[in-house]
């Protein structure tokens, strides 16, 4: 079979002809039924139009200590107020790290929160104790910066440090920078590859995005090659375990901070995998139209099944007397209902929710009966924007390719 190569690329005019396209596509067609079904409760909370005028945004995630904060410096090419490097827990907030006109300038999270121009408004769900934790540092001049936007986190602790530490919900909030990040790289430190409990968690909460995570062995330069071949099978077999997939993510093995490398024996080796990740992040505008097309087309499924979820388990319930009990009856046996959801509505089951976290916030619904009755008007809607909207687009989107010559 034919290769194909990549010839053109989309023109920012037209990538941002296709973001209007999209707001309007889910402003009028998909919004309707998330509202109307709840959708916000069981996911996410609706998005607005900063979110697909918005940079492409890279996420960092990682343990402390594993190179985080440095990755960006060697990204941004400078230092940025606020910034603090050191082998011990430094970095205790959320860090948007933008391109803007000021000079250097830090925002305060309620004030970031605030700006519509942002994509950041629903981050003001997770309420105060989060906002104080969060802010976003402004540098001009960067290159880097005026094409993405780099979120900077605290780094994963252990289990009882974690729960006792932070007084928000340290999950939730990376679920909800995972959903809109471009792309989201895992680093972790050549001399501690042990995954801990809770960063074992935020990797499951990844699962859904498994298509935007990379894996960055960081601080290769201070093993040799025969310690950093052990060090990478040793990561291999820790991440198989954990993400539970037959096939791992991509893991580049780089040194990315302004000192001399400690070990030059793997120099070349380095500088390549180096050249590798930076032709990968520097590819994210330039699709940017295409991941926001793909991001439309998963909401839209999942909403689609999560309304008639809804749906289902309403027309389960009666009208009068014994709907606690039943409710309770429903949620005991989710998984069996979501079957027979499925087989009844024709929905693939790969598109169903996570079953223990849905279960966990209908736990939280007094009564599913309170809910509104489907509109199937809705539904009609958002199957013409994936079988005709949608495909619209696509053509816009089409990239002229050319058969290479087979061997």
């Amino acid at each position: 079979m034919p290769d194909v190569k990549q010839l053109s690329l989309l023109t920012e005019e037209e990538q941002t002809s296709i973001f209007e396209t999209l707001k309007k596509l889910y402003k009028r067609k998909v919004r309707p039924l998330e509202v109307a079904s709840g959708y916000a409760h069981f996911h996410s909370q609706p998005l607005n139009s900063a979110d697909f005028d918005a940079k492409p945004m890279i996420l960092l995630l990682g343990q402390y200590s594993v190179g985080k904060t440095t990755f960006i410096r060697s990204l941004v090419g400078r230092d940025w107020v606020g910034q603090r490097i050191g082998p011990e827990p430094t970095t205790d907030r959320f860090t948007a790290i933008m391109s803007g006109t000021a000079d250097e300038r830090l925002i305060p999270g309620h004030a970031l929160a605030m700006q519509s121009d942002r994509p950041f408004q629903a981050l003001a769900s997770f309420g105060n104790n989060f906002l104080t934790k969060f802010d976003g540092a402004e540098i001009s001049g960067s290159p880097f910066l005026e094409q993405c936007t780099l979120i900077d986190t605290p780094g994963v602790l252990a289990g009882e440090k974690q729960r006792m530490g932070r007084d928000y919900d340290f999950k939730k909030v990376i679920q909800w920078f995972a959903e809109r990040a471009d792309c989201i790289i895992v680093l972790f430190d050549a001399h501690k590859l042990d995954i801990s409990d809770e960063l074992r968690n935020v990797l499951n909460t990844l699962r859904p995005h498994q298509d935007k995570v990379k894996v960055l062995l960081n601080k290769a330069d201070q093993v040799n090659s025969q310690q950093l071949m052990r060090v990478y099978g040793a990561l291999m077999w820790q991440l198989g375990k954990v993400l539970n997939t037959p096939e791992v993510c991509r893991v580049y093995i780089g040194s990315f901070w302004d000192q001399p490398l400690v070990n030059t024996e793997n120099a070349a080796l380095l500088a390549r995998e180096k050249t590798d990740l930076m032709a990968e992040l520097s590819d994210l505008p330039r699709n940017a139209a295409l991941r926001r097309i793909n991001e439309l087309v998963k909401r839209t499924r999942s909403v689609k099944v999560h309304a008639y979820i809804i749906h289902y388990l309403r027309k389960q319930m009666p009208y009068t007397f014994g709907k606690k009990e039943k409710q309770q009856r429903l949620i005991g046996r989710l998984e069996n209902e979501f079957v027979q959801c499925a087989r009844r509505y024709n929905l693939p089951l790969g598109d169903f929710p996570h079953l223990e976290e849905f279960r966990a916030n209908l736990l939280q619904i007094k009564d599913i009966s309170k809910f509104q009755k489907l509109d199937k008007s809705l539904v009609k809607e958002m199957d013409r924007v994936l079988a005709n909207d949608i495909a619209k687009l696509l053509e816009k989107c089409s990239i002229q390719t050319t058969p290479m010559e087979e061997l």
